[in-house]
């Protein structure tokens, strides 16, 4: 359903936005029950619709660009905003990925005998509706309406006004694959409106809506925590860290460095803040400094980094605040720290840290067991960049989004993310006495 009125009053959204969830409320049990093969087919054609109507796709989305170049958008988010030939083809080949995976729904675990002689287990089960809010990703709504497919949910998508253009025709597509395997169009639906208030309405309907999934901007998410009334899966901030200890392979060291922040800026798993250990600062610092320099990345940078690297003739550089340790910049700004060791290091990732991606470099086993106890964050790695923290890089197929909460789901969200479990029982006559 698509809202017509030019300018609606609050209770034509509320009203539209209801429409929305109740149809998404009466679809998710129809899904809920749907074999693999089914939802496999709705993937599989999906995946085809997008590669044959790709022009379309581009063309919807060069709409979409043109409008957010006018309004001045920032380039960090026309980056997130545009879709070309590869990342239309990636968008299919997600797709494809997850309709490869096994189907998390009905999976029965841990099924065991007691002493009554019951068996006790759990089954996995869907979530029912997931409401999905996001900013300038056109991408996130195939890979949530897929996600939300193969787990057996409705799913109610709600995009930035910057891609409505794009959003429209990929939530169509999905709508369409849906049909013509016999299953409900109102299975993924897009809130047209562009009207702020529809969010409102949208978090605030536990009744119809199960989960919020927001994917945005700081704002929005710390928007969606004061007003929700539904759960949410979410993350508010991407500060991550590498942390090359004195143990480190400098070459390695150096490689992940570089590629943690400048493969691409825009993403909430690139690196914000390097800390090294002081034993191997002068080695690492003055290469990765050219290396920064000539990607023309600004380095906020401690006291005693600075000093490290104006020995060494660097210039350009700038005294890092305290605000800088806990900014995720988005863009070529990287803050430096020279840390004693280990322990400085973990100490100040817990502190300063958002818990949602942070490395170390090292050739010691020791240390590198230590960080991955200490360090308290959705994803810690050993050795390679921060850049991997992502769904398909996890073997998830897709991810509908990265949560750094401590309950239901932590890290990349996938399939097994958007269900839950339920307790089952097997008996055969057994009674309690």
């Amino acid at each position: 359903m698509t809202l017509i009125m030019a300018t609606p009053s609050e209770q034509d959204v509320r009203e539209y936005v209801l429409s929305v969830v109740r149809a998404a409320r009466d679809a998710s049990s129809v899904v809920a029950r749907a074999d693999t093969a089914v939802k496999d087919r709705v993937l599989r054609s999906l995946a085809q619709a997008i590669r044959s109507r790709s022009a379309e796709v581009a063309a919807a989305n060069g709409r979409d660009l043109a409008k957010a170049r006018a309004a001045g958008m920032e380039p960090a988010l026309l980056d997130r905003l545009a879709l070309d030939a590869e990342t239309i083809d990636q968008m299919a080949r997600g797709v494809e990925d997850v309709a490869r995976l096994p189907d998390p729904v009905g999976t029965v675990s841990e099924m065991r005998p007691m002493p009554s002689g019951i068996r006790v287990g759990r089954m996995r089960v869907p979530l029912g509706v997931i409401a999905i809010i996001y900013e300038s990703r056109p991408n996130v709504t195939i890979d949530a309406a897929a996600l939300c497919i193969k787990s057996g949910n409705a799913t109610v998508l709600r995009g930035g006004s910057e891609a409505i253009e794009s959003n429209r025709l990929l939530a169509s597509l999905c709508a369409d694959a849906l049909q013509r395997q016999g299953l409900p169009r109102s299975a993924v639906q897009l809130i047209e409106s562009t009207d702020r208030a529809a969010v409102g309405h949208l978090i605030t309907l536990p009744e119809y809506v199960d989960i919020v999934v927001p994917r945005g901007g700081r704002g929005l998410i710390e928007r969606l925590m004061r007003e929700s009334r539904v759960p949410m899966i979410k993350h508010l901030d991407g500060v991550c860290h590498v942390y090359i200890d004195e143990g480190a392979d400098p070459a390695k060291a150096i490689r992940i460095a570089d590629n943690a922040k400048t493969q691409r800026y825009g993403t909430c798993n690139t690196m914000e803040t390097l800390l090294v250990a002081r034993a191997i600062a002068p080695e690492v610092l003055p290469p990765l400094a050219a290396l920064y320099a000539a990607k023309q990345v600004e380095l906020r940078v401690c006291s005693e980094t600075r000093r490290i690297l104006t020995a060494r003739g660097v210039s350009g550089l700038k005294d890092a605040t305290e605000e800088d340790w806990r900014t995720e910049y988005l863009a070529p700004i990287l803050s430096i720290a020279t840390v004693a060791g280990l322990d400085e290091a973990i100490a100040h990732i817990n502190r300063h840290g958002s818990r949602h991606t942070d490395a170390i470099v090292t050739e010691n086993y020791e240390r590198a067991m230590r960080f991955l106890r200490e360090v308290d964050s959705a994803s810690v790695m050993v050795n390679a960049s921060t850049r991997f923290a992502d769904g398909f890089e996890y073997g998830l197929g897709a991810e509908i989004g990265i949560s750094n909460d401590k309950l239901h789901a932590r890290g990349p969200v996938g399939l097994e993310g958007l269900t839950s479990q339920k307790f089952i029982v097997l008996g055969n006559g057994e009674v309690r006495t």
